[in-house]
């Protein structure tokens, strides 16, 4: 993709104009990229969501450039977390109903991630790798079996099952309920999507459905243990303390629809992104095990699957030379960080072999509240695509995607693929 030939004038861009991001992407490419090049940083105003009980807040100041998301995102005390990571202000009961830890400061935040990162430790992580290849090879017998016709849905059929069947295998959730947990992620995620939130009170009615339907997983696990990373996450202790059922159903929302929706957009997108540079496809084909590691970094640079995360000023400080003061929301744009011409080489291109420094953010720019799924999510992917690459060589995305109506997941619902 290239950014539009046409300059987008300042005065006529609004981030939180929900057509904004519903629109051309190249005329979304050409508007980051006016708002990097633009000194200093542009303030927006905060939408109205209809039917919301609450009131929109005072607006943000958007980060677009990889030099202010990198800063802001490593200085977790300056720019917290705890006050909400979305653009709109919740009370704080419900930014850490709907988001657990990242909604989170130091020391809840501390002690919330040294209790659940035991079940993500490189040894619990290695476990499921046997676990990951086994579910692509099924994924790819169920395309070769289920569709003569050699054509099918990318989106339902590849890039959304893997994640969703190694969580919920992990998590130990039953294969009977793998449809209902797909259903809730998409709800969540689906704000401001009329396919999947109709109303406040679905997205309410659903999340509160997910919630305890995790709290009863939790209680189980602590009462009759399994081979399984709840049961891992209900049994660890930090100090003394151990995941209250509420707890663990808040962290299972933030870890089922993270760790399903942004790996399979990212799957999605990869698999595009192959298509339209065969270049690219042919150097990672042709020589998996030396590009492997760059060109699942560069998928995630190229999809960006989160698009946004919000801090909000603990104290009065200064970015990109702009004076910011002390409770003002600043917005790190994760794919226009991912896209700046001062960090990244023609950033419009999809190049496999890109080199590693400086590093993407689609996972966070470091700090605290780096992604603690990432290194699975690596392995998924890598995985994935490796089983495709042996198996069905020829697989290619023969459709335009059909994306998700969102401005804080870049998802794509529906993918059409082929293969000879």
């Amino acid at each position: 993709m290239t950014t539009s030939a046409t300059p987008v004038p300042l005065d006529s861009i609004d981030l939180s104009d929900m057509e904004f991001w519903a629109g051309p992407r190249d005329i979304r490419e050409a508007t980051f990229q006016t708002l990097r090049d633009t000194p200093g940083l542009l303030h927006f105003q905060e939408r109205v969501i209809e039917e919301s009980p609450f009131p929109p807040g005072p607006g943000y100041y958007a980060l677009t450039r990889h030099e202010d998301i990198w800063q802001v995102s490593r200085n977790a005390k300056l720019f917290c977390s705890g006050q909400g990571s979305n653009i709109g202000d919740l009370p704080q009961e419900m930014n850490e109903f709907f988001g657990s830890m990242i909604n989170m400061d130091d020391p809840k935040h501390f002690r919330l991630r040294s209790i659940v990162s035991k079940g993500f430790t490189p040894k619990e992580v290695s476990r499921v790798e046997g676990l990951v290849v086994e579910k692509a090879k099924v994924i790819v017998d169920r395309l070769i079996e289920q569709f003569p016709g050699k054509t099918c849905d990318f989106v339902e059929h590849v890039a959304s099952a893997l994640p969703l069947e190694i969580i919920c295998d992990m998590m130990g959730i039953p294969s009977d309920d793998y449809a209902k947990i797909l259903g809730w992620t998409n709800t969540i995620l689906g704000v401001g999507d009329p396919e999947y939130v109709t109303s406040y009170d679905d997205l309410m009615t659903h999340s509160l459905e997910m919630f305890m339907y995790a709290q009863a997983l939790g209680e189980d696990r602590r009462a009759n243990p399994q081979d399984d990373i709840t049961s891992v996450m209900m049994a660890a202790e930090v100090d003394g303390e151990q995941l209250t059922p509420q707890e663990f159903g808040s962290f299972f929302i933030l870890l089922v629809v993270a760790g399903n929706e942004t790996t399979r957009n990212a799957i999605s997108h990869g698999m595009k992104a192959l298509t339209d540079f065969p270049d690219q496809r042919d150097l990672l084909y042709g020589d998996y095990e030396t590009h492997a590691k760059s060109a699942m970094e560069e998928i995630v640079r190229f999809a960006s699957p989160v698009i946004h995360f919000r801090r909000t000023a603990t104290d009065d400080t200064e970015i990109a030379g702009m004076p910011i003061k002390a409770g003002e929301k600043v917005v790190m744009f994760y794919n226009s960080g991912n896209r700046d011409e001062r960090v990244f080489t023609d950033p419009h291109h999809f190049d496999v072999a890109r080199s590693l420094q400086p590093a993407q953010v689609g996972f966070g720019a470091g700090g605290p509240h780096f992604c603690l799924g990432a290194n699975l999510a690596r392995r998924e992917m890598m995985v994935m695509f490796d089983e495709l690459r042996r198996r069905l060589p020829s697989l290619r995305i023969t459709g335009e995607p059909e994306y998700l109506q969102s401005n804080f997941i870049n998802g794509i619902k529906r993918l059409e693929c082929a293969w000879d």
